[in-house]
């Protein structure tokens, strides 16, 4: 799934796509706006980390979870 993250005195947005579901997302910024973290930490589909402090976050935006589809038939 797509995640953009917006980050306070930036210009560009961090975009990633993610293989976690959308209510770990959800999780994981609720965590650090709560404060329980203090940083969002997020996994790419690629296994990189992205660390992001939370009082730099702006918005997240998780986009929907879409089922790839397997195989070369048309649709």
């Amino acid at each position: 799934m797509e995640v953009k993250i917006g980050v306070q005195h930036s210009n560009r947005e961090l975009v990633l796509e993610s293989g976690q579901s959308a209510s770990e997302i959800e999780q994981a910024v609720g965590d650090a706006f709560s404060g329980k973290e203090g940083l969002l930490l997020l996994t790419d589909d690629k296994g990189r980390r992205i660390i992001v402090p939370a009082d730099r976050l702006a918005y997240v935006e998780i986009g929907a979870e879409t089922v790839r589809p397997v195989g070369f038939g048309a649709s």
